[in-house]
């Protein structure tokens, strides 16, 4: 469609005007789809929980105590992940970013407080940045989970943690007093008592505030001298402090260590965690490291080159939500991860209430008008359930269509956690906790259970329809009839421009969509719910299917 199109035909919908006549509908030549961060299917794993893809790497560091339900590793890995990309998982499911904890070398000892003994299996307790936890694999297994993602045109999110190591165990000792405060703990009332403090008890907090040099850790010392790699650690960590100017402060040390995995590996953004609890020009120092580090591996590696998109990073602003704007307050203080240019995104954590309480329209009227004002040229990364949230969406998977339709069709960007598209149950019984989220990728029911086949074709149809269509995370959108509820969406950039109709909660069987507004007689259509072409007659495409949607785009 030509742009002059575009925009007559957003002015007569906005007008609400009843009669629209436009020239007619012509496909021109293709133009390549762009990769839009804010309208991406991003699908979210436990590395340790997805997926086995080597038995031999499942135990090391003697952690061999019995753990709390679902508190220890259970074998999932780099290789499986990897093994599920080239089998087409991910992208049959239209998912076209995938972001995984945190895959650096965790405490080799377990906590128990009060549930079991616990590993570090989610990733958040982190021992040493510069190496990979051999539980979840080598370098070399990371290198091949990245090219064959890139390969199938999906990008790779890690998880940065800058604010705590791991916790101190028998076998972990406690980082120096120049790195880490272990006291006093988050009060979470003001800004103060939530940054200058630990997270919790036993969890050192990294001094990111400092602008003191610090020595490295006897602790690294000690090991990379054993590994046989301390020179080699040493001779780039003078490198980066000679390059970049920087105070040989702690914070500074873990970005150079997390930017590593951008120019070694070619990583396409970071999740980052636990954000607010650091103070926020940490942020934008992270940025402008993620940005050098990601031209400087594009520069050297351009056969690997994806796209001219930024280094992205989402936050992960605990409670922020999309109706604050740009904005996070702590109560005596407001601050703005957005700018100065930090974030492209935050999680958030809003999302879930939105779609209990709101219909469809509402829901979608509301994100849209957000994101094309207060958050206009930023974005928001919506869930529906996770690792963390002991409130989820629909905890017992009564509801997994309508988690599909409300996630994957709403403006913004889709974070699927691993198993909403297969109703893996968040709730199992003799867990504690958050480990209750975190079980096992149910690959049992998707192989043999006919009615998790069924939910699962649901969500590869409606991710597969999102992912060749940015105008539906990042397009406008707007209502076309309330019953039948129909609604459009159009995006444009550059020369490239997208156009989609949706209706939901249609009738069974023969359906009529009024198309008139949008497309001339004669158009023929596509419904990717039904697969089955329609021609444009008397300004209505007639589709007769057993579903109560269509996905109607051009053919």
């Amino acid at each position: 469609m030509s742009r002059v199109i575009v925009i007559s035909l957003l002015v007569c919908l906005l007008f609400n005007c009843k009669e629209h006549k436009t020239t007619s509908v012509v496909k021109e030549p293709s133009i390549e789809k762009p990769f839009v961060w804010e309208s991406a299917n991003l699908y979210f794993l436990l590395t340790d929980r997805f997926n086995n893809g080597d038995t031999s790497n499942d135990t090391n560091f003697d952690r061999s105590k019995t753990t709390g339900k679902l508190r220890g590793f259970e074998g999932g890995d780099l290789k499986g992940i990897t093994k599920k990309i080239k089998e087409g998982y991910f992208s049959d499911l239209g998912v076209n970013a995938i972001w995984m904890t945190p895959i650096v070398e965790q405490i080799h000892g377990g906590t128990d407080e009060g549930t079991g003994v616990t590993y570090g299996f989610h990733g958040y307790w982190t021992k040493d940045w510069t190496a990979i936890d051999p539980n979840f694999g080598t370098k070399d297994d990371l290198h091949e989970l990245v090219s064959e993602a890139h390969k199938k045109g999906i990008r790779i999110l890690l998880d940065a943690v800058i604010n705590h190591t791991g916790p101190v165990t028998e076998k972990d000792p406690v980082w120096p007093e120049s790195w880490v405060r272990t006291s006093p703990q988050c009060g979470y009332t003001n800004y103060e008592n939530t940054i200058t403090c630990t997270l919790v008890k036993n969890l050192p907090d990294i001094k990111t505030e400092s602008n003191d040099a610090v020595e490295l850790p006897p602790q690294l010392v000690d090991k990379w001298k054993a590994e046989g790699r301390y020179d080699e650690e040493v001779a780039e960590l003078n490198a980066f402090f000679e390059r970049t100017g920087h105070p040989r402060a702690p914070r500074f040390y873990i970005m150079k260590w997390l930017t590593d995995y951008i120019t070694e590996f070619g990583i396409d953004g970071y999740r980052v965690d636990t954000v607010k609890h650091t103070e926020e020009f940490v942020w934008q120092e992270f940025k402008t490291a993620c940005d050098f580090a990601f031209k400087t591996y594009k520069t050297n590696h351009p056969e690997m080159v994806l796209d001219d998109n930024e280094f992205y990073l989402v936050g992960e602003v605990y409670n922020y939500g999309i109706s604050g704007g740009q904005v996070f307050n702590f109560g005596d203080k407001t601050v703005n991860y957005f700018d100065p240019p930090s974030f492209q995104s935050l999680i958030n954590f809003e999302f879930k209430w939105n779609a209990k309480e709101l219909n469809y329209e509402d829901l979608f009227k509301r994100y849209y008008k957000i994101l094309s004002n207060d958050l206009k040229d930023f974005g928001t990364l919506n869930y529906l359930s996770s690792h963390d949230d002991g409130s989820p969406f629909d905890a017992r998977r009564a509801q997994p269509f309508e988690t599909a339709n409300k996630l994957l069709l709403s403006p913004g960007t889709a974070q699927i956690y691993y198993g909403d598209e297969s109703a893996r149950s968040l709730v199992v019984e003799g867990t504690v906790g958050d480990a209750t989220l975190r079980s096992n990728m149910n690959w049992q029911a998707i192989q043999n259970d006919d009615t998790t086949g069924l939910i699962l074709t649901h969500w590869q149809k409606l991710g597969t329809f999102r992912e060749r269509h940015p105008a539906i995370g990042a397009g406008l959108h707007q209502m076309i009839t309330e019953e039948p509820y129909v609604f459009y969406r159009s995006y444009s950039e550059g020369q490239y421009e997208d156009l989609v109709v949706i209706g939901l909660e249609l009738n069974k069987g023969a359906k009529e969509i009024n198309v008139s507004r949008i497309y001339d007689d004669g158009t023929v259509l596509h419904d990717a719910y039904s697969n089955q072409d329609v021609t444009v007659k008397n300004g209505k495409a007639l589709i007769d299917s057993e579903f109560e949607m269509v996905l109607l785009e051009m053919k």
